[in-house]
C-alpha cells in the first residue's frame, strides 16, 4: 500500500458496507503486526475489534489511517481505494480517527481545538446530508466541555481531554469513526459518558470501528465484533453471540 497515487474510484460497495477491509498486512520496521486482517463496517453500525493486549487493534486502526510506514492489502471506503492514500487524503475522504493517546493542543482552548478538526459538511452517495457538527452540538453531547468553551486544553482532566478528543474528530463531520480504546484509563462515570456518546452518534447515523478489551462496554454499544490475536481475525460473531460465548472469552479475551 506504500507509494503510488491515491485512488478516486475502486469496485463499488454494496450500499450498506462504509469500508471494507481485505487481506491488510502491516510491519513497523521487521516486525510483521497484522497478517491478513479483513473486516467491514456497515453504514449506521458499531463494530468492535477486540483482543488482548499487543493482539494488534490499535496497529489496524492506525493502518487504516495510514499512519504505519509499511502496510499492503485493500482498503475501501465509500467506492474509494484508500490503500495508497496519505493519512490527511483519509480524513477528507471522511474516516475520522481517536487515538488512544489522545493527542490534544494543551495550549489551546477546548473551541481552539475544536476548530482544528474542522471540515466541510458531507453528503451521502444519494445526496443525502451526512451527520454534521458545530461546537454548539458538541457541547449538548458533551457537557462538561460545554461548561468550560474558553479553557486550555492541557487543564482539563483526562476523561475530558478523551472527550475533546472525540469531539474535535466529530468537527470533520467523518462517515466512519475509529475509536481507540475509549475506556481505557478513564474513570467509571466518564466510561459511562461514553456509552451514551457512541449510542448517540449510531442514533444520528454515525459508523464507528472501535477497538476495546472492556467486553462490557464493547456488549453496550456494539452490533458486531473481530476478535484479533496476534495480528489475526480469530472470530467473528454479532456482539450479543460473543458475550455468551464462554469459550471464544477464555481463549481469546481473558487476561
Amino acid at each position: 500500500m506504500s507509494g503510488g497515487a491515491c485512488a478516486t474510484v475502486a469496485a463499488p460497495l454494496p450500499a450498506e458496507v462504509l469500508l471494507e477491509v481485505r487481506a491488510l498486512d502491516a510491519w513497523y520496521g521487521l516486525a510483521q503486526i497484522l497478517r491478513g486482517v479483513s473486516l467491514e463496517v456497515r453504514r449506521g453500525e458499531v463494530v468492535a475489534l477486540m483482543g488482548r493486549n499487543g493482539a494488534g487493534k490499535s496497529t489496524t486502526l492506525k493502518a487504516l489511517m495510514g499512519l504505519v510506514a509499511r502496510r499492503s492489502g485493500a482498503v475501501h471506503f465509500q467506492g474509494r481505494d484508500l490503500s495508497r492514500c496519505a493519512p490527511y487524503q483519509i480524513a477528507r475522504a471522511g474516516l475520522g480517527y481517536v487515538p488512544e493517546e489522545r493527542r490534544i493542543f494543551s495550549d489551546l482552548t477546548v473551541l481552539e481545538n475544536l476548530e482544528v478538526g474542522r471540515q466541510p459538511s458531507r453528503t451521502w452517495a444519494d445526496g443525502s446530508a451526512a451527520p454534521a457538527w458545530v461546537p454548539e452540538a458538541l457541547f449538548a453531547l458533551f457537557p462538561n466541555l460545554g461548561e468550560r468553551p474558553g479553557r486550555a486544553a492541557g487543564l482539563l482532566s483526562g476523561g475530558e481531554q478523551q472527550m475533546l478528543t472525540v469531539a474535535r474528530t466529530l468537527m470533520g463531520n467523518p462517515y466512519l469513526v475509529l475509536l481507540d480504546e475509549p475506556s481505557e484509563g478513564v474513570a467509571p462515570i466518564v466510561v459511562e459518558q461514553m456509552v451514551h456518546m457512541i449510542l448517540a452518534l449510531k442514533a444520528q447515523g454515525v459508523s464507528i470501528l472501535l477497538s476495546e478489551q472492556n467486553m462490557h462496554f464493547a456488549h453496550l454499544v456494539s452490533d458486531r465484533a473481530y476478535v484479533l490475536e496476534k495480528g489475526q481475525i480469530r472470530h467473528q460473531a454479532a456482539m450479543a453471540d460473543l458475550a455468551t460465548d464462554e469459550s471464544i472469552r477464555r481463549a481469546y479475551l481473558s487476561v
